[in-house]
């Protein structure tokens, strides 16, 4: 695998992690640089470790991460959007952005997020080219440490001016995006 094909690799596996970290920016409104980083780091750790943990399991385990990657990844989106929009409708606004970045809160959309780079890692292992796993996952999750710090600052500027419009907007967006994923994985689109 080249390096312009692992960086390809890397701002695909990112946009789902974009997406959610754009809609991280919807609901905070107000974004500091830690903000911003905090999600990053959340992103782009789980991006890096998934890869790794993939590699490490390698073919052995691939028919059964891709049995269900997509139902995981389809349910936890459908519940975290689904509670954005919720919260929205409700009126029940986190109040602090410290608790939007918690780990209550970070974790199952890292993970959710991440569930393609787990599959990714086990490609890895399956390829027949030799390929230097630590310099591929230090790419990916730099790659999406960066992108999605960038997102939280876009989801930012838009939910500022949209407020419970854009934490409506973001939680469906997190839905549809589940439904991608299953539609992706059942062969649909």
């Amino acid at each position: 695998m080249s390096l312009f094909d692992l960086i390809l690799l890397s701002v695909g596996l990112s946009m789902d992690a974009l997406a959610v970290a754009v809609c991280k920016g919807f609901a905070l409104r107000k974004t500091t640089l830690r903000h911003a980083l905090t999600v990053g780091i959340w992103f782009g750790g789980f991006q890096a470790l998934m890869p790794l943990l993939g590699y490490l399991a390698g073919a052995r385990f691939k028919d059964a991460i891709a049995a269900c990657d997509h139902w995981i990844a389809f349910g936890l989106l459908l519940l975290i959007g689904g509670n954005m929009v919720r919260e929205a409708l409700c009126g029940q606004e986190e109040k602090q952005p410290d608790a939007a970045l918690s780990p209550r809160a970070m974790l199952p959309l890292a993970a959710a997020t991440s569930i393609d780079a787990l599959a990714a890692g086990v490609t890895f292992a399956c390829l027949d080219q030799r390929i230097h796993v630590g310099g591929a996952v230090l790419l990916i999750g730099c790659t999406t440490l960066i992108i999605s710090a960038w997102g939280v600052r876009l989801g930012s500027l838009f939910g500022d001016r949209m407020e419970k419009k854009a934490e409506i907007l973001g939680g469906v967006i997190l839905v549809l995006l589940g439904v991608k994923i299953l539609m992706e994985h059942m062969g649909v689109i």
